[in-house]
């Protein structure tokens, strides 16, 4: 019997507890947890246990109820619990539950990638499957490399990312990645890895008061990294339409074609990483129809199965896929679940509910009304800078307001840490603070959220943030 049905039959809240706390204790013994500090856990604090989803909420073991602002982690589109969903998963598996797809196809993958070059901008006709998004980076730096080398360039194994930005947690992904407390534990990484300035124009020294011309003096880093560097060691420019890590820096105006021109100029990859922002999370399938550009490669995974099975693509252009395709030419790599027949079942019957319930509809009607209800948070005193676009918010909080000073570490850890994060928990709401880069709270919902849940979440920011002054 499960936590949801004990507690309609009736169970007491402290049998529920109880219950909680047992699974919390094996949980503590046999479970790690991902990018969590365990030793926080002690015995006298219970680890959240989610047992169900409904719709834009989770309910936790203890039967209490929270709107799940992150959406996972950015990734559950559609809402928890759709039942259309499961029958096409449990019907994939009395029929094919399992097959690779090295040497062999199944008809799931097929349709898929057919479906997915069809949404995808420009050339980009050709998917690899992968098992998730750092694998789907993995692939790409790896394509990267190999294609330079059938062309002759056998020096193009550099590449290029920008600061704070993540872009996974395999190794190659990793030195693609530009956070240092992710990278130090596990150098020395693979050689190569290139870094320049983010978009953070909240925090620009340059062109200040002028986003475009922020976004043209952006791009012309780029270029100074390439001849710095030698335009013949670069295989690839990593990029994400929004980057998330440091909280939603969006692209100036002009940005993504300035950089499209430069890896032309010198034969770079123009790779965009759409792990997060793909398939509706900016009210678009994919950057370049939000931006305006048409990327070699795009890396993508979460949202393409609204989370109800692991699944990621490497999308890439006809141009970069050709020389893969002729006489005994292999690209030597492969993921024994890649391509899963259920989870390409599941990713088609999503792409269907996004065109039947005019999902991107949804997000591009109401994302200008969520980042009004976000401005009204600057009366707030810590409320800095707001940004992002589409279903994709950070709240950059800040200690001055006037002189945008943020919080050193020690406050940040009693602040957002220790009281934020906890306290948006306790109101019901599941967010993220970020805290690579200065310090940001990210909403990132469910697809299908609507205006009234938009109002709650915005509310309880209000509560909290309101909240934090008075403690600094």
């Amino acid at each position: 019997m499960t936590l949801h049905e004990l507690a309609v039959d009736g169970i007491t809240a402290r049998n529920m507890n109880s219950l909680s706390h047992s699974l919390s204790e094996t949980a503590r013994r046999h479970l790690w947890l991902h990018s969590s500090r365990m030793g926080s856990y002690s015995t006298n604090i219970e680890i959240p246990i989610m047992v169900r989803g409904d719709g834009v909420h989770v309910f936790d073991a203890q039967g209490n109820r929270y709107f799940d602002g992150l959406s996972g982690l950015f990734t559950n589109q559609l809402g928890h619990g759709r039942q259309d969903i499961a029958d096409v998963a449990a019907a994939q598996m009395t029929e094919l539950g399992y097959f690779p797809l090295w040497t062999y196809a199944h008809p799931g993958a097929i349709k898929l990638a057919e479906k997915i070059a069809s949404l995808a901008p420009g050339d980009l006709n050709r998917v690899f499957f992968t098992s998730g998004g750092s694998e789907a980076v993995e692939s790409s730096f790896k394509l990267a490399r190999q294609y330079h080398r059938l062309r002759g360039e056998y020096d193009r194994y550099k590449v290029i990312s920008r600061d704070i930005a993540y872009h996974g947690s395999t190794m190659g992904a990793l030195t693609v990645t530009s956070i240092e407390s992710y990278r130090t534990p596990f150098e020395p990484l693979v050689p190569g890895a290139v870094k320049i300035p983010n978009l953070n124009f909240y925090r620009a020294t340059q062109h200040a008061d002028d986003f475009a011309a922020f976004g043209m003096w952006q791009a012309s880093l780029l270029e100074d990294a390439i001849l710095r560097e030698g335009p013949e060691t670069i295989a690839a420019f990593y990029v994400e339409p929004v980057q998330n890590a440091g909280g939603c820096f969006t692209p100036p105006p002009g940005y993504m074609k300035e950089v499209r021109r430069i890896c032309d100029k010198y034969g770079v990859l123009l790779v965009s990483d759409e792990v997060i922002c793909a398939f509706g999370r900016m009210g678009t399938y994919f950057g370049g129809q939000k931006y305006d550009y048409v990327p070699d490669i795009i890396t993508c995974a979460k949202g393409l199965t609204a989370g109800y099975a692991p699944l990621g693509a490497m999308i890439v252009s006809d141009r970069i896929a050709e020389p893969f395709f002729h006489d005994d030419v292999t690209f030597i790599h492969g993921l024994t679940f890649a391509g899963h027949p259920v989870s390409c079942a599941v990713a088609l019957k999503v792409l269907e509910i996004f065109e039947d319930e005019k999902i991107l509809e949804n997000v591009l009607g109401n994302q200008d009304y969520f980042r009004s209800e976000l401005e009204g948070l600057r009366d707030i005193p810590v409320v800095g800078d707001i940004r992002g676009t589409g279903y994709f918010w950070g709240i950059e909080v800040v200690k001055d307001q006037a002189s945008r000073e943020t919080f050193d570490d020690d406050e940040e850890e009693r602040l957002i840490r220790g009281f934020v994060t906890p306290e948006m928990f306790r109101r019901g709401l599941i967010c993220r603070s970020d805290d690579r880069g200065d310090p940001v709270i990210q909403l990132a919902p469910p697809l299908v959220s609507t205006r009234e849940d938009i109002d709650f979440m915005v509310g309880t920011l209000r509560e909290v943030l309101s909240e934090v002054a008075p403690r600094i």
